[in-house]
């Protein structure tokens, strides 16, 4: 053959003449071959061309690499043809020509056929991803869309943990099949390289000198050839004033796992057009994978705000709508929880006549402060009946210490008021009330430490008698404690001044939600910080009062 000569173009972009006058011409990495070639996947001698008269056959030397003609792996040898092209490493591409004849159209249809193919794959694989919302599902099909894709033998998806570890998911082989975690025993070296370096990689051979040594587990295996991908997310920002944005900033792009694929033969996943096509699903398997777990977030979600939902009318619903009827006394209470469920709550008794009344601050916040708050309400409504206040709390007391919950606790304030105007009560470490009358303010401090935590403490009470119209303002530290926007406190002043300024005459309904607005208005536009829990109980008068002291 006359004109014979290769078009070598490298990674570059560069392209030069070689001619093949020559009967035999050498390609390797080592300095004596005819044509020298940089690269990791080449081999010392890689491959040579050989002048046979009426042919030039291209032959595999034993590399680890392998070669490959039209994108299609050859064996120990191949004629070459006019226009054929010629692959030895990722970035080096050789074509083979003869004369001035044009490019044979069987070799470029085989090609096109085969680009076609593979664009249809990836074609239907981005489209399927477009519309699949469950995260399971996402990533089984991009894994075998990959294998159809590259046709490997098995593919693992690999994400990120909120610690910044990569960790299995998910592996699949051909057809389909579902691979256990247990299968993937291949070294995970290439996986966290790719995943830091955030860029793909092609390890044509395992068996390479240069990988000697690094993955003999993964060789083991049969293993020769490994295709890593990084899944990268590309996150748009918004410019200003319409410019567009460089996305190719680092803090635009956050890695969120790897799309691992192997095969048991060498060089299989060469290709650069199935490179390619790998390398825009997984573009697109990044974007497809945040979508599902976005979704999957938002159903989770979903699903814990009805439940939060229900717990919270749950709660509601265990509190009292309404204390006993007396024509001696009213009162009124309502909790505004900072979370769906709240950790206050309170309570009525009618004890023959006496209204008994409680108010709780179970520690802590959220279901768990709540269940307790349920549970202390259940002892209390056990205990009042049939013991006064000192001996009320410290049965309750008794009861949590036993169940022995760590550093769970509770405050409460238990009173007991009179049909004569009496009141009895026991403060367990709580806000001390405010008792307002007509002859000044009264602080109700006396009874003794919180309850559930120590076994050993002991309560006391006291009794102080009510005038009619006197009222007794109790409520839970997040009144008190609820900050404005500039951080400051409402406070135990501030509170008795709106008690105080508000007219005589309101019933306990209207002075709870006097508090209530006026707590509001303070902590305009801040969340509150803890749960906001008040209850009014008024004396209307009765017989003179039995006790003084």
């Amino acid at each position: 053959m006359t004109g014979a000569r290769l078009e070598i173009t490298d990674q570059t972009g560069q392209t030069r003449v070689l001619p093949l006058d020559d009967d035999r011409l050498t390609i390797g990495r080592s300095h004596g071959n005819t044509l020298v070639l940089d690269g990791a996947q080449i081999s010392r001698r890689h491959a040579e061309i050989v002048n046979e008269g009426d042919r030039f056959v291209l032959r595999d030397l034993g590399s680890r690499a392998g070669i490959f003609v039209n994108d299609e792996t050859v064996g120990d040898e191949h004629t070459l043809g006019h226009g054929d092209q010629i692959r030895i490493g990722r970035h080096t591409n050789l074509r083979f020509r003869v004369g001035d004849a044009p490019v044979s159209s069987v070799h470029a249809t085989s090609t096109a056929v085969g680009d076609l193919r593979q664009t249809a794959t990836l074609l239907e694989g981005l489209r399927a991803l477009g519309t699949a919302t469950v995260l399971d599902q996402v990533l089984a099909m991009v894994i075998d869309y990959a294998i159809t894709l590259s046709g490997a033998e098995r593919g693992f998806i690999m994400l990120v943990t909120p610690s910044g570890a990569l960790e299995f998911t998910v592996g699949r082989g051909r057809r389909q099949a579902t691979l256990p975690g247990d299968t993937f025993q291949t070294s995970q070296k290439i996986p966290k390289q790719v995943f830091g370096t955030g860029e793909p990689l092609l390890v044509a051979d395992l068996r390479d000198e240069l990988y000697a040594g690094a993955h003999e587990g993964t060789v083991s295996l049969g293993i020769r050839t490994v295709y890593c991908v990084p899944l990268r997310l590309v996150r748009y920002l918004e410019a200003e004033k319409n410019q567009p944005v460089d996305t190719g900033n680092g803090d635009s792009v956050r890695r969120i796992g790897v799309l691992y694929l192997d095969d048991r033969e060498t060089g299989s996943l060469s290709s650069e057009q199935t490179q390619h096509g790998l390398e825009t699903l997984a573009g697109e398997a990044a974007v497809a994978i945040e979508n599902a777990r976005l979704y999957r977030e938002s159903q989770e979600k979903s699903r814990l705000d009805r439940e939060m939902l229900n717990a919270y009318e749950f709660q509601q619903a265990l509190l009292p709508t309404a204390p006993p009827a007396s024509e001696y006394f009213s009162a009124s209470a309502e909790m505004v929880p900072c979370l769906s469920i709240g950790g206050d709550f309170y309570e009525y008794v009618d004890l023959d006549g006496s209204l008994g009344f409680v108010l709780g601050d179970v520690s802590g916040k959220g279901a768990a402060a709540g269940l307790l708050g349920a549970r202390v309400q259940e002892i209390f409504a056990h205990q009042a009946p049939g013991n006064d206040p000192q001996s009320a709390v410290a049965a309750i007391n008794q009861a949590l210490v036993r169940k022995q919950l760590a550093a769970r606790f509770v405050t409460l304030f238990y009173g007991v008021l009179s049909t004569t105007g009496d009141l009895t009560y026991c403060n367990a470490g709580h806000n001390a009330p405010f008792l307002i009358g007509a002859t000044g303010v009264q602080r109700l401090v006396t009874g003794g430490l919180i309850v559930g935590l120590f076994p050993d403490a002991e309560y006391e009470q006291a009794v102080v008698p009510l005038r009619s119209g006197d009222i007794v303002v109790t409520f839970s530290d997040g009144v008190s404690e609820a900050l404005s926007a500039e951080g400051e406190e409402f406070g135990d002043d501030r509170l008795l001044a709106c008690v105080r300024e508000a007219p005589r005459d309101l019933g306990p309904d209207e002075l709870v939600e006097h508090v209530m607005t006026t707590v509001r208005e303070f902590t305009v536009g801040e969340p509150p910080n803890d749960d906001i829990t008040v209850l009014v109980v008024r004396f209307l008068g009765g017989t003179t009062p039995t006790a003084t002291g």
